[in-house]
C-alpha cells in the first residue's frame, strides 16, 4: 500500500484549493499514520459526510479498503466508474485488497456494460486479479463485444485478453482464437492461448485476418484513445445501479 498511498496523497495535494484543505489533508494523513479503530470510525463518518470534497472521501475510502474495511465498499465502488482513469485505478487497488465478496460482482457489470467501455480497463483489470467466479465470463463477454474492426477501444479488449490468459480457464479459447486475427491483438492473444495451452497450429484456422488499417493505410482504433482513458464523454451509468460521477 505504502507507494501507492504516496501517489495518491501527493495528487491529492495539488488539488487543495484553501487552507482549509490543508488542515482537513493533514488531518487525514495523521489518521493514517496512526490506524487506530477511533481513526477508522473517523475516516468511515467522512465517507457518507456532506459536502466532503471527493479528494477526502477518496483518501479515506482507500485507507479502509486497503485495511479491509467494507465499509468503504461503496465509495470505491463509485470511484472505480469514475471517468479520472487515475482514481479508477486507486479505487482499484484498494478493492483488491478489500476482500468483499460483492466486489467481483460490481466490477463485471461495470466491464460488461456496453455504455461504460471508455471506462472499463481497470474493472477488467480488476477481474483477472480478483480471479472470482465472474471474472471469466464478464472477460469473454466484453471481449467478444470488442472483436469488430476499428474499435477505438482495443486497450479494453487488450486487457480481457491477457486476463484471460493469466486466469487460464480453457472456456476463453474460441475469444482469444477469434482475437488472435486482429493485428493489435495477435501477438497478446496469441500468448494467451499458449498459456491454455492452445498453440499456433491450432488458430491457424482462425478465419480471415481483420484489419484496422484505415484508407490511406495508416493505423486505425488510435481515434478512440482519449476516450478509452476516460477522457472523452461517458454514456450512462452502469448496469449494477452504479451511478457515474462527475
Amino acid at each position: 500500500m505504502e507507494e501507492e498511498f504516496h501517489e495518491l496523497t501527493d495528487r491529492v495535494r495539488a488539488e487543495l484549493r484553501s487552507p482549509q484543505d490543508l488542515v482537513a489533508y493533514e488531518r487525514l494523513l495523521g489518521l493514517a499514520r496512526k490506524n487506530t479503530p477511533a481513526g477508522r470510525e473517523e475516516l468511515a463518518r467522512m465517507l457518507v459526510a456532506v459536502e466532503r470534497p471527493l479528494w477526502a472521501r477518496e483518501i479515506a475510502a482507500f485507507i479502509l479498503g486497503c485495511a479491509g474495511d467494507k465499509r468503504a465498499f461503496e465509495t470505491l465502488v463509485l470511484l472505480l466508474n469514475y471517468r479520472d482513469p487515475v482514481r479508477c485505478a486507486t479505487a482499484a487497488h484498494a478493492l483488491g485488497r478489500l476482500g468483499d465478496p460483492r466486489t467481483a460482482r460490481a466490477a463485471a457489470a461495470l466491464a460488461t456494460n456496453p455504455l461504460r467501455t471508455a471506462y472499463a480497463l481497470h474493472p477488467v483489470r480488476l477481474l483477472a486479479e480478483l480471479r472470482a467466479p465472474q471474472s471469466v465470463p464478464a472477460l469473454i463477454a466484453t471481449l467478444e463485444r470488442l472483436l469488430t474492426p476499428h474499435n477505438p477501444y482495443w486497450r479494453v479488449a487488450l486487457a480481457c485478453v491477457e486476463g484471460l490468459g493469466a486466469l487460464g480457464d480453457r472456456r476463453a479459447v474460441p475469444t482469444l482464437t477469434a482475437a488472435v486475427a486482429h493485428p493489435r491483438l495477435a501477438a497478446a492473444a496469441a500468448a494467451s492461448l499458449a498459456r491454455l495451452g492452445v498453440h499456433e497450429d491450432e488458430t491457424a484456422q482462425a478465419g480471415p485476418e481483420v484489419t484496422e488499417d484505415g484508407p490511406d493505410g495508416a493505423a486505425g482504433g488510435d481515434r478512440g484513445q482519449g476516450s478509452e482513458r476516460g477522457e472523452g464523454t461517458g454514456g450512462g451509468g452502469a448496469g449494477s445501479g452504479v451511478s457515474e460521477r462527475r
